[in-house]
Order: C-alpha cells, then structure tokens, then sequence
C-alpha cells in the first residue's frame, strides 16, 4: 500500500538531499545533455497526486557496493525499487534536455515518488549495524541520508566521508521510517600517500560474458578474501544478444538507454558478483563492450556514424546517442567517481597507496580512440599504424598520463600499476586492436619512462580472454634479451576472463599454442588460453607477485579454482624474475620451464583440495 503524501515541509527536505545522491551529478552536471534537472524532478515531488511508495512495496533489488576508495573517504551504491525491472525510459537523454530547465514534458515517464535512504558507515572491529542502533549510534563514523527516483533507475551513490586511510569498514542502508536493511557490506580506504605501507592486493578481473557461464571468479575470490582492493578492466558487461540458460535481458543487442540500465541490472543479479561487490571496493574501467565491439571515437564495428549504418545497423540510434546512453547507465550502476565533472567521458584517474604504489588506470577505448580495426578496414589501419597522429587515449590523457608517471617518480612512490584494457607488451604479436595498433602512442609512452628513468613500472591487461605475462621492452631500440629479460623496462600481468570465450578444444591442444607462442614471441614469458579466471597482484616493496587462478568450469555454479602459476618481479629489476614461474606452471606454457597439470583443485567454500575434472568448460548455447 501507499503512505501518506509527503507534506510541503517534507518535500522541501527532500529537494535538499537529491542532491546528496550523486547520481543526480553523473555523469556530469555541466553538460546539459548529460545532468539530470534537479529542479524538475523536485518539483514533481510537490504534485498533488505525488504519493511515495511504501517500505513494504521496496526492495534493494542487486544488492549493495563500494568503489573508487580515497584515504578519508569511499563511494558507496545500492538501488532501492519496487521491481528488478529497470526504467524503460530514454527521457533523460532525449533532446537538448538543458541543465534547470523548468519543462516536466521531458520528464513524464520518471517516477514523480522520491525513495528516501538512510546509509552509515562503522569500523569493521565494531558489532554489527543492530547493536550501534541500540547504543545511540556510538560507533558510528559516517551517515547520512540520500534520495533516488526512476529518473536514475532508482539507483543511489553517496560518498561517505571523515573516514580513516586503510582502514576497514562496514556499510548498511536502511529505508528511512523502517526496520528494512540492505546486507551489511564490507569497504576498505586507500593510504594516505605518504603512509608506509608494507603490502597491497588487488585482485583483477576482465572479460565477464553472462550467457558463456556463471560468475565464479567472483566469488571464489571474494570467499577467500585478503584482500584489499578489487579492479575491473574492463567488458564488465556485453551489449550482445546471447541465448541460453542465462539468456540476456534485453534479448538484443543494447541501444537505448532503457536496454543498458536493464542489462546492468541483469548481470548484478548474479550473486557471486553480488558477493565481491559487497564486500570489496571496486576499481573499475570500462572496456569495449559497455558501450559496444571495437569502439573508437567516432563508431563500433557494427554501427558507424554514417546514415547508412544508422538506418540500417543502429535501430535509428546514432554512434554518439548510444555512447551516451551507455555512459549513464555505467556510471548509474557502478561504485565509481566522476573524477572531472566537465568532462563527461573522463573514467581516466589515479589512486596513490601509500608510498607504496600509485594505481593509474586508462582508458584505451571509449575517450579519445582513433579509429581502430573494424573488420572491413583492417587493410587500411595496418597502412596507418605508425603514423604519429594515432592516440589510443587522445592528447588530453596522453598528456596526464605522462605527467603522473613522473609525478609518481617524484613523490617516491616505489611501483607505478598501470590498468590498461588492451596488451601493451606485444605479447599479442602483430595485432592492431591493442596498443601494436598504435604504435606511436605506445612509444610516447615508452620515451617517457625512458627519458625520465622511471623504473619498477607493472601493466595490468584484461580484454584478451587469455592469460599472458611479458616483459615490456622497446624492440628495435633497446637492447632486450629474451632470456634474461636484460633491457626491459617493466612487465605485464594480463589475465584471462571471468567467463569470455577462450581456446576451444581439449587443455592439451591449448598447451600446445600456448608454447608455439612463447616461442615466437620474444616478450612473451607465460601464456595460458584454456581456463577462465582472475589473478591477485601482491605488491610489497621489495617484489610484486601476480598469483594466476583458473576455473575447471564455468557452465555451473561452483566454488572450484586451481593455482595456475605464481610470477615474480623484484624492486629494480623491470623484468620477470627468472626461472619464470619458478621454472614450473599447472597449465599453459612458460619459456625455460615444464607444464605440470596436477588438476589439483581447491573448493573455496571448504577449503578442501582434490583432483577433479569436467567435460565442458562454457553453457552450451
């Protein structure tokens, strides 16, 4: 049932704290075609046939989240509906939708019910939320009160602040004027920078297919936990129209804003994503297939921003209207800040760990890409790749992302992790979709760590759906030594996926291309294509460790994974450490060293080991 209307008094309130939903502000508050319009949506508050919804008629539909962690504060998200169902609207991103606009028309198909929260935050040594009620909220450090409407899916992202760095925390959200709670999450804070930190983990994830198979990565890393940080590079959702047993919702391919806030929806059903979510902050980028395949600046292998492709591939959505109706559905769904609200597209930041590391995380895909390889003009960008007009990040990134490499150097930080979509090492070979497609962006790069002796420098890669390590060198114009590694300036880790397609066939046939192109490829060190998985960068002062982890299967829900490989690089030494894995790895193929294939496989939920198998690694479709 309804309760009573809000009274004049209420609802000013209410138009008060909208704004403390940072949702309202996202993607960006200064461009008019992105903003939502405060003004109207608190005015429909006021409307007489204005009735907001009941507690008993609400539910946190996908659970609840944290991300984008800073030393005093942290992003916590939730959604608060009457239904799983997302808003099928496009309103507000139709027409010229400009900022404090007084029009409603635009407006008519949102949710006139404002939906009130009540979120705090306590030490994670404290009691849980029920006991710090009774004691007259002692414990807790940070609260506060927020609103969210249809008009944002229902959605709600407050930064809590007044916290303290690296420090542990539990979250809760609570209806407001009822006893009806969200699960009780867990979050961590960043150091300060100039804290001595001993240790990080990030546990780093890419690539998750919801029709291919079940999100166990997630879950089998968030059951055994310790850890402190979790990154997502990318092709976090797909826009594709799968079939199958987890068949995606909407059955097509997503366009409208409507299909991108459904299909985000769809895959935080998923509860092993839920898990992880709750307990663990994100940080998170986006790949290709938040918005769609191969993008670039100006289209996507199936939709180019020609009339022709619009008629007849883009169901009358243009390139750049489809880009913008998946930017705000990301940024509605994700735990993530706006870092620039001038600039709509930014996902590119930095997190500083203490003295310990600087994470840098890019975005090779969505912000400022060149055209890329698109099937039909691959003849074409092979003719362009080195011209020096090509950017995968475009000048105003380039520009940051040299500029905090140095200041990274400068504050003494000991590592510098670098999150990028795509393989920067050439461990792909001659590929023109990922940084060898760029050639002189990716030597940009390399001349800034050259010229300003930036060392102890680690790329983290998802996007491949194989695991590959490498070291990262200049060939052609330094000296490297593939079995040394003598002349690299840094190593990449670049993981498979949680559930993408991989090498099809039998484990042995994929050993057997595994070593072939270790073989042929200098850079490459250990590549591995069959399982589906996740690997956690341990990063100390004196080594980072990458410990490599590989499901026997994604066609079921199960708690199974298996130690694939443990890779090494001291403080230093800007290479992998040699023997690689230490001359020995459970699958797949390391140069110099033997391929074990024990099968011996952990349950995470026991914690027991044994030798096991399946017959199919992916959900038949």
């Amino acid at each position: 049932m309804k309760v009573v209307i809000l009274s004049a008094l209420a609802a000013v309130a209410t138009a008060v704290e909208l704004s403390t939903n940072l949702n309202y502000h996202s993607p960006s508050t200064r461009h008019s075609n992105l903003g939502i319009d405060l003004p109207t949506v608190q005015r429909r508050t006021l409307k007489r046939d204005s009735v907001p919804y009941s507690p008993d008629d609400l539910n946190f539909t996908h659970g609840i989240a944290s991300g984008d962690p800073y030393p005093t504060s942290v992003i916590l998200w939730t959604r608060v509906a009457p239904s799983l169902a997302s808003d099928l609207g496009n309103i507000t991103v139709e027409g010229n939708v400009p900022l404090y606009s007084h029009e409603t028309e635009r407006y008519i198909i949102a949710d006139p019910n404002p939906i009130c929260v009540d979120w705090a935050v306590w030490p994670a040594t404290s009691s849980n939320a029920t006991r710090w009620k009774r004691q007259g909220n002692e414990t807790v450090v940070a609260s506060g009160r927020a609103y969210t409407t249809s008009d944002i899916d229902f959605t709600m992202k407050v930064e809590a602040g007044g916290l303290s760095p690296f420090t542990e925390y539990n979250y809760q959200f609570t209806i407001c004027g009822s006893d009806k709670k969200s699960r009780i999450g867990k979050t961590k804070t960043t150091p300060d920078k100039n804290d001595n930190v001993s240790e990080v983990k990030l546990a780093v994830f890419s690539c998750s297919n919801f029709p291919n198979g079940y999100f166990n990565a997630y879950g089998n890393a968030a059951r055994k936990g310790g850890l402190d940080y979790v990154i997502h590079l990318g092709d976090y959702i797909y826009e594709s129209a799968g079939g199958g047993e987890r068949a995606h919702d909407p059955p097509r391919v997503t366009f409208t804003l409507g299909d991108y806030r459904t299909r985000h929806g769809q895959y935080r059903t998923d509860p092993d994503l839920q898990l992880l979510a709750a307990n663990h902050p994100w940080i998170p980028t986006w790949d290709d297939h938040e918005v769609a395949n191969n993008g670039y600046r100006d289209g996507f292998s199936a939709l180019n921003n020609t009339e022709a492709s619009f008629r007849q591939g883009g169901r009358m959505v243009s390139v750049d209207q489809r880009k913008m109706n998946a930017v705000r559905a990301y940024f509605e769904w994700m735990p993530i800040r706006q870092v620039d609200l001038d600039d709509n597209l930014r996902i590119w930041r930095s997190f500083e760990l203490g003295n310990l590391a600087d994470l840098i995380i890019l975005d090779t895909r969505n912000y400022d890409r060149s055209i890329t390889s698109l099937g039909w003009n691959d003849a074409y960008i092979e003719l362009i790749r080195d011209e020096a007009s090509r950017s995968l990040m475009g000048g105003r990134q380039e520009s940051w992302f040299y500029r905090t490499l140095k200041e990274s150097r400068d504050r003494g930080a000991k590592w510098r992790i670098i999150g990028s979509q795509i393989i920067f090492s050439g461990a792909d070979g001659a590929g023109t979709d990922t940084w060898g497609g760029y050639t002189a962006n990716r030597n940009r790069t390399l001349q800034t760590l050259i010229d300003n002796d930036i060392d102890n420098n680690v790329f983290l890669a998802g996007d491949s759906h194989r695991n590959q390590v490498a070291d990262v060198t200049w060939l052609g114009e330094l000296d490297y030594n593939p079995a040394t590694g003598s002349g690299s300036l840094g190593v990449e880790f670049a993981g498979t996926a949680v559930s993408s397609s991989g090498r099809a066939g039998p484990i042995s046939a994929a050993n057997t291309y595994a070593r072939n192109r270790v073989r042929d490829t200098d850079v490459l060190q250990w590549h591995e294509g069959y399982y589906r998985g996740y690997f956690v960068l341990s990063v100390q002062k004196d080594k980072v460790t990458a410990g490599f982890f590989g499901l026997p299967t994604v066609a079921t829900r199960n708690p199974w994974e298996l130690p694939l490989a443990n890779l090494t690089v001291l403080s230093g030494e800007n290479k992998l450490s040699r023997p690689v894995a230490g001359g020995k790895v459970e699958a797949g193929f390391a140069k110099g060293g033997t391929t074990t294939g024990t099968n011996l496989t952990l349950n995470t939920e026991t914690k027991k080991w044994e030798v096991i198998g399946f017959d199919e690694m992916f959900i038949s479709r």
